[in-house]
């Protein structure tokens, strides 16, 4: 049957900013993709899992969806495996994924966070991680906590956010202007956060999205235009992640380098990197 009940959590958790999660699951319960269209939510999900071999896990694989938020990569997952334990900081976001994945009779949901999963050690065929771990005040500790969870030789998949190490330096520097933007609404009332966000939406991520669409069309190298990743998403994923990118309190980015060094430490070993976005998109495994 679906569903496991909630553990109580105490107050104070170990490696977890609260004002991040309570923004979390103020964002999963205003957008909780139901009003996506289930195919680009497909498109977007095989972008994540292009590095990941389902073909090497074994007969109804166990694994977890670390800050699985609204569900909408265990909708994928769950029926290529025998059991998923769908795992996030924030109970609004969990009420969410199991209304979301209702449908399906191999999730588990729990109420934790990564450095206290209540999973057994060892005992996961495969883990994933996306776009949360660098939401965590540490994030090598917490990646390391995760790969505790998997048996010696079980894939971990994460994607953390990158410091543009790949782009040119007019591209980094508005990423640090945008990061003064950020720092201010991320601070906003909740109410506030999906208004001005979802200005941004419409005035900075959609005309450049379409641009960079436009441009490519008639034959344009438009791969340097910011916001490129999203000429061909509809306008709904734009907002979801305009409240992502600047409605969240705690957010950090790493270097493809220092992604790689984090999670040898964490004890990954044959470490894959995606050459597509997003980035950085990488795949380890467990060390024997």
């Amino acid at each position: 049957m679906s569903g496991n009940s909630d553990e109580a959590r105490p107050a104070q958790r170990a490696n977890v900013d609260e004002k991040t999660v309570a923004s979390f699951g103020d964002e999963w319960s205003h957008f909780d993709q139901a009003g996506l269209d289930p195919g680009e939510l497909e498109v977007i999900f095989k972008q994540y899992f292009e590095i990941f071999s389902w073909s090497q896990l074994p007969k109804d694989a166990k694994g977890f969806d670390m800050g699985c938020g609204s569900g909408r990569w265990a909708r994928f997952v769950a029926p290529r495996v025998g059991r998923l334990t769908c795992i996030d900081a924030s109970n609004d976001a969990l009420n969410v994924a199991r209304r979301n994945l209702a449908a399906f009779q191999n999730i588990d949901f729990v109420h934790s966070v990564a450095n206290d999963a209540t999973l057994p050690k060892a005992s996961q065929d495969f883990g994933y991680s996306l776009g949360v771990l660098h939401h965590i005040p540490d994030t090598g500790s917490a990646m390391a906590s995760c790969v505790e969870l998997l048996k010696p030789g079980a894939p971990f998949l994460v994607y953390l956010y990158y410091r543009f190490d790949n782009k040119q330096g007019w591209y980094q520097g508005i990423w640090r202007a945008s990061e003064l933007v950020r720092s201010g609404i991320s601070k906003m009332p909740a109410r506030w956060k999906f208004l001005v966000t979802d200005v941004i939406a419409m005035a900075v991520y959609w005309p450049l999205a379409r641009l960079a669409r436009t441009g490519e069309r008639y034959g344009l190298n438009t791969k340097n235009i910011p916001l490129y990743a999203y000429r061909n998403y509809s306008f709904y994923t734009m907002r979801t992640d305009s409240r992502d990118r600047f409605g969240t309190p705690l957010e950090q980015r790493f270097t493809r380098a220092e992604i790689k060094e984090m999670m040898e430490r964490s004890g990954l070993t044959n470490i894959q990197f995606s050459d597509r976005e997003p980035f950085w998109c990488a795949i380890g495994f467990k060390r024997a």
